[in-house]
């Protein structure tokens, strides 16, 4: 019995020095109730405008968070490094940089799964030589310092041994971007689907080398943490592959930049230098309800702004209407930019108010446009061929894969009505989405220059007032100059 006895001690004296287990991960975050998520920021990430944050990797963070049911804490930094200071600190519970991984992190660190593929490639200024190898690079290449894209070259550098590597730790991507192409260094590497999001603002980036293809985007996780977070994250990221929302997501950040025309762009940002501002004002007073930047696409994808084009269909004007919407619209002159304008604006906001009241925003506006390029009913089709496939009718991302069906017979059979140009309905949305964001940038871009000028206008209207007053100078009353007296001389005899 005293052995027994003896045992019995010995053993809650050895389970009272073991030290405690650490809390679970995801219980950890449930305590808290809040997941920490690192983010970068940039045009693909994360970034804040006018109407609150936004970038893919943000609406994915907030959807995580929304699927475990606790807030969402985001860690924001323009450096990856100090994100992994605070991943290995415990500052974080995952990055979301929205950037493909190098071979070293992910010696480092945990993957959560894939949910992007991205090329890395060796960006150059069209208009310049396009050099064939890396052997042909008579100019350093810039890239960020620890990067997957630095990792890249300096292998490369092994077989290239003439290769000179500039590494930046100052600027991100986009600026590096941004810097070739207005020819302040040769040549970058970054993700394509960076560049992708880029050329609409800058044309003038052209993919000269891929270097690696294929390569994850994904979030990061410390190593030597439990399995309880990674797993949510394979069910999380699983979830939404099978349920759509990663492709809804892919689309609405990604799906209009994809297919990218140089020249197309190129006189795009031309026209808006050159013809918008005679037709600003137009679509200013007649948006609406919508972006007048937005009517302004439109235009262009259906008329390059020109008041007086016409198609073989008969379609005439900025807006191009046909004869019975612009009867509908109670256009009488087809021709003239403001009726047309005006017409085009309040048949557009039609053809959104008719799309059931459950799509939300932005497919409801994406289904509309289609709608104004091959008729609602056709789209209607498309979005019936969708729901027979099981997929989601009011998800566009969803709709835009069915509507080229719509030109094979075996598909338009099945509608009522019949034969459309379903593909042309797509290009027709992206390219406006495209013109959009492009407009969007070059506005604002345009709108801050205005500002920075009226403020140094304003200063130097200050300073120039400042200098022309004269400034009152004190002078002081004119006195006789004092004479040095001596002192009286004392006649009394001591």
């Amino acid at each position: 019995m005293r052995f027994l006895m003896l045992i019995i001690v010995l053993i809650f004296g050895l389970v009272a020095c073991t030290p405690a287990p650490e809390p679970m991960h995801l219980h950890q975050i449930y305590q808290r109730d809040s997941i920490r998520v690192g983010i970068l920021n940039g045009p693909t990430s994360y970034y804040v405008t006018a109407d609150g944050p936004t970038g893919y990797e943000y609406e994915l963070a907030l959807a995580l968070a929304d699927r475990l049911g606790v807030k969402l804490d985001l860690v924001p930094s323009f450096h990856l490094e100090e994100l992994l200071q605070k991943l290995n600190s415990g500052q974080v519970d995952v990055i979301a940089a929205g950037s493909t991984v190098s071979q070293s992190l992910r010696q480092q660190y945990r993957l959560a799964p894939a949910y992007q593929l991205s090329d890395e490639v060796l960006v150059f200024k069209q208009r310049t030589k396009k050099p064939k190898s890396l052997a042909d690079l008579n100019q350093p290449v810039v890239v960020i310092q620890g990067s997957s894209q630095a990792e890249t070259l300096l292998a490369s550098k092994a077989e290239v041994p003439e290769l000179k590597i500039s590494l930046n730790n100052t600027d991100d991507t986009t600026e590096l971007l941004q810097q070739v192409a207005e020819g302040k260094i040769a040549y970058t590497v970054a993700d394509s689907h960076i560049l992708a999001i880029n050329q609409r603002f800058y044309p003038d980036l052209g993919v000269a080398l891929v270097l690696k293809s294929k390569q994850p985007v994904a979030w990061l996780l410390p190593k030597d943490n439990d399995d309880s977070l990674f797993s949510v994250l394979v069910e999380f990221f699983g979830r939404s592959y099978e349920g759509a929302e990663l492709l809804t997501l892919e689309d609405k950040y990604f799906g209009h930049v994809r297919k990218f025309n140089y020249a197309d762009t190129l006189d795009y940002i031309e026209a808006i230098d050159q013809q918008l501002p005679n037709y600003r004002a137009l679509f200013e007073q007649y948006a609406g309800s919508h972006d007048w930047r937005f009517l302004a696409a439109i235009a262009y994808q259906e008329s390059r702004w020109d008041p007086k084009a016409r198609s073989p269909q008969g379609v005439v004007g900025m807006m191009m209407l046909t004869v019975p919407t612009a009867t509908m619209m109670k256009v009488t002159s087809r021709v003239d930019a403001a009726q047309s304008i005006r017409g085009g604006s309040r048949y557009l906001q039609k053809l959104i108010d008719r799309i059931p009241e459950r799509v939300k925003m932005p497919d409801r506006l994406w289904l509309a446009l289609a709608s104004y390029n091959i008729g609602y009913n056709h789209v209607d089709s498309a979005r019936m061929l969708t729901e027979k496939d099981g997929a989601d009718p009011d998800k566009w991302a969803e709709v835009k894969q069915r509507l080229p069906l719509l030109k094979q017979r075996k598909y338009y059979s099945q509608t009522r009505t019949g034969y459309a140009r379903g593909d042309q309905a797509v290009y027709y949305v992206e390219n406006i989405r495209r013109y959009y964001d492009t407009l969007l940038w070059v506005d604002e871009k345009k709108q801050t220059e205005l500002k920075i000028q009226k403020q140094k206008q304003k200063l130097a209207e200050e300073y120039a007032e400042l200098s022309a007053t004269p400034v009152p100078v004190k002078v002081a009353p004119a006195t006789s100059p004092k004479v040095k007296q001596k002192p009286p001389t004392n006649t009394r005899q001591k």
